[in-house]
């Protein structure tokens, strides 16, 4: 990891505005009930927050491809770098699922989670685009500090620093003796980077609504 990332790993966005503190605010009612049914197992906490992750790309980048199909446009680049970070949300679940070895149980919930997330986050999108990227952008922002903890552990001994699986080896391409702990700091820099572009896309959004309200007020 270059020096640049490491100096922006822990970097937090304010909320500014209504909608940023709906998107905040989301995240840690979220948060809550991770904490209460995982606490400090941060490999299972890992599949769980991977799969619900895996779903906002894919989602926005949907959404983002019939928009540019309705209004017969280009769209700067933004379908393919958020289906880019559902693929890349996928493969860390792939990942964590080799290490954590989910129970049935688990499983179960991980399918329950994801229904209704998907259902909500497309809704959300659909209407409050610049809401659903802030909402994204602080789950990543969670996610950074989740993995850091977990790098925490891992450093304690608290969490056995076992071979990386083979796919992250070869998805990362990482050296044949990496470990658990090089996975981790692979993630958690892949998480930096999601949330730096939704909050550039919700940046983005914002500029061009107060655009709009600019031209409806000067006409």
């Amino acid at each position: 990891m270059t020096r640049h990332a490491e100096d922006t790993l822990d970097v937090r966005r304010a909320p500014q505005g209504v909608r940023d503190h709906i998107a905040l605010g989301m995240v840690r009612v979220m948060r809550v009930f991770v904490d209460v049914f995982f606490r400090s197992r941060y490999g299972h906490r890992a599949v769980v927050l991977e799969t619900v992750a895996a779903v906002p790309g894919m989602v926005g980048g949907l959404l983002q491809h019939l928009k540019s199909l309705r209004h017969i446009r280009d769209d700067q680049g933004w379908i393919r770098e958020l289906l880019d970070e559902a693929e890349n949300e996928r493969m860390h679940l792939m990942t964590f699922i080799e290490i954590a070895k989910p129970s049935a149980f688990e499983r179960g919930l991980i399918m329950i989670a994801q229904a209704i997330f998907y259902n909500a986050y497309f809704f959300l999108y659909l209407f409050a685009p610049r809401t659903a990227h802030r909402f994204v952008a602080y789950l990543e922002e969670e996610a950074v500090v989740s993995y850091t903890r977990y790098l925490e552990q891992i450093d304690s001994g608290k969490a056995e620093n076992v071979q990386a699986p083979q796919i992250a080896l070869e998805y990362w391409k990482m050296p044949a003796d990496s470990r658990l702990r090089d996975v981790v700091i692979q993630v958690r820099a892949d998480e930096a980077g999601h949330r730096d572009v939704n909050h550039r896309f919700a940046d983005t959004l914002c500029k061009k609504a107060a655009a709009r309200a600019a031209e409806k007020a000067s006409a």
